[in-house]
């Protein structure tokens, strides 16, 4: 079942490390299947708030999330991250399709 890697991107300074974490980034994707589906950008906001930018890789399976997360090349550079942002990371499957919302009361 597709998962998926979630950043809440709350706070993040804009310097040579966050610039060298985007450089690198794309590389320990690569070999876990991960894509960008949502890399920040504007949100538009419909009900209370939401600080940050909204991060959204997608992998084909939780195994595949948590290998590229624990690889040596991913954890290389996340100090890179987390040094410089404030952030909520999790990580969630995705759904069988079809899905019905009360498919969650089963």
């Amino acid at each position: 079942m597709t998962a998926y890697a979630v950043a809440h991107m709350r706070q993040a300074t804009l310097g040579p490390e966050i610039v060298e974490y985007l450089h690198k980034i794309d590389a320990t994707l690569e070999p876990f299947g991960g894509r960008f589906l949502v890399h920040g950008g504007a949100v538009e906001v419909v009900e209370n708030s939401w600080p940050g930018h909204l991060i959204v890789i997608e992998f084909p399976d939780r195994d595949h999330v948590r290998g590229w997360y624990n690889s040596p090349a991913y954890q290389a550079i996340l100090a890179l991250r987390t040094e410089n942002s404030q952030a909520d990371v999790i990580f969630v499957d995705g759904v069988e399709h079809p899905h019905k919302a009360t498919d969650v009361l089963e």
